[in-house]
């Protein structure tokens, strides 16, 4: 029988467990927790969360969650990547390519805040091809990875560090990524309509362009995982 070795409570590469008889059974292919902390309303963000919104000059992104571009470096370099968008369905939804792009170069660096809330709580699985520094500011939230060869990698990022939760991290071009929003530990006595939500900052390197961009589908989904666990991970697939 063959099983997943585990990566903070998440399965990496196949790994044979056939071969010893007293091996132990199968480890468990589950998120921890396995379903989205929080749903939108439909009301408004709690007053905190708008007054960082508007403070910040947040609007929403397509992958779920707040945005807005902090820095673009003024110096271009030639393009590492193919001159063809690697998803015409990423244009389209954001109405093509920025003013101004030229698929020959790239923009040394960008960056930008990027905001989790209650309302909008899941940054849906996608990769991009260049490379992105995370940091963070301020609430919890749990990342998925998705890495070539399907090797998958889950961790919280907040500020616990004792408990292994991160304060900056990268993430590889072409690793599929997805977020969500996490409850404060102290959710008993204060309740979801107080989370501030989950900010940080990303760096990407060479710069961010939507050419460069795509969603994870369900059936390219079913395809690089195992059957349970891309069942599990559905709810962070959005397109």
């Amino acid at each position: 029988m063959g099983g997943y070795e585990l990566i903070d409570g998440l399965p990496s590469d196949p790994v044979d467990l056939a071969c010893d008889p007293a091996s132990e059974p199968s480890p468990k292919t589950s998120l921890d927790p396995a379903s989205p902390a929080f749903a939108p309303t439909g009301v408004l963000e709690s007053t905190k969360v708008q007054a960082t919104i508007q403070a910040l000059s947040l609007t929403p992104h397509i992958e779920g969650g707040y945005y807005v571009a902090t820095d673009s470096s003024p110096t271009l370099i030639p393009s590492p990547y193919p001159p063809t968008p690697l998803s015409e369905k990423t244009l389209a939804l954001v109405g093509g390519p920025r003013p101004g792009f030229d698929p020959a170069v790239r923009r040394l660096s960008t960056s930008i805040f990027y905001y989790l809330t209650p309302n909008r709580p899941v940054g849906s699985f996608h990769r991009n091809r260049s490379r992105i520094v995370h940091t963070w500011h301020r609430g919890r939230g749990r990342y998925v990875l998705i890495h070539p060869g399907s090797r998958v990698e889950s961790f919280v990022v907040g500020p616990d560090v004792q408990r292994g939760e991160k304060l900056q991290w990268a993430v590889d071009g072409g690793v599929w990524k997805a977020s969500y929003l996490l409850e404060r530990p102290d959710k008993d006595t204060e309740g979801a309509d107080t989370n501030e939500g989950l900010l940080i900052s990303e760096t990407v390197v060479p710069g961010f362009e939507y050419a460069d961009h795509e969603f994870l589908s369900r059936e390219r989904c079913a395809e690089i995982l195992p059957e349970e666990l891309a069942k599990e991970l559905a709810w962070l697939v959005n397109h």
